[in-house]
Formats: C-alpha cells, sequence, structure tokens
C-alpha cells in the first residue's frame, strides 16, 4: 500500500500562484510515476501532468502547459506542483496519484485508470 497526502490548496485570486505537495508514504517502489489530476463541479477528473520518479520525464495537459511545473524530491518522497498565473478555470480539487511503475519507454500515462494509488484530493479555488 501507498498512502499519498497533498496539501497547499487554497483560494487565491485570478493571475496568482499555489504551490502543491503529495507526500507519498508506505511501501517502495523505485521507478514510479506520479501524478495530478482534478475534478471540478460536475466534470470528469482530469489529467494535470505526471512525472516518471526516475527518469525525470514528464507530461503537461496543453491547459496548463507553460503555467504549471512538476517536480519531485526524492529524499523526501514528494511530489510538488508548482501553479502560476492561475485562471478561474483552474478551480478544482487536485489529486495526486502514483502508479507503481512507470512506463518502460515514453511519458507517464494521462488515463486516470493508469494510476494505482490516490490522495484525497485538496481544493484549489481561483477567483476572478
Amino acid at each position: 500500500q501507498v498512502q499519498l497526502v497533498e496539501s497547499g490548496g487554497g483560494l487565491v485570486q485570478a493571475g496568482g500562484s499555489l504551490r502543491l505537495s503529495c507526500a507519498a508514504s508506505g511501501r517502495t517502489f523505485s521507478t514510479p510515476s506520479m501524478g495530478w489530476f482534478r475534478q471540478a463541479p460536475g466534470k470528469e477528473r482530469e489529467f494535470v501532468t505526471a512525472i516518471n520518479w526516475s527518469g525525470g520525464t514528464t507530461a503537461y495537459d496543453d491547459s496548463v502547459k507553460g503555467r504549471f511545473t512538476i517536480s519531485r524530491d526524492n529524499a523526501k518522497n514528494t511530489l510538488w506542483l508548482q501553479m502560476t498565473n492561475l485562471k478561474p478555470e483552474d478551480t478544482a480539487v487536485y489529486y495526486c496519484a502514483f502508479r507503481k511503475y512507470a512506463p518502460v519507454v515514453g511519458p507517464p500515462p494521462r488515463a486516470p485508470s493508469g494510476y494505482d494509488y490516490w490522495g484525497q484530493g485538496t481544493q484549489v479555488t481561483v477567483s476572478s
């Protein structure tokens, strides 16, 4: 089992910044993928960004490219999401996700079904 705990959400004005963190604990895997998804009210959970933990290959949804940055701290088993120039349409619950084994080749998966463990989510609200 892997436990994921997100933090860092909150209320911010449009154009502002937030940094989310996701602390992973429990069973360790040497080559996982980790990612961020979000879900707005009445909408399906959607991909935001992800990273292959070992090689560092990343993937971003076009809607956040250039504004959001994913990173990880290997020593602390922590995943980060730096969000800048936030827009009202970024408002959602943000979830951290963990896949036990990254793809042998290529970027991390974008489908929620590609991940094995999920955090409880943290609310991000962007006011206009």
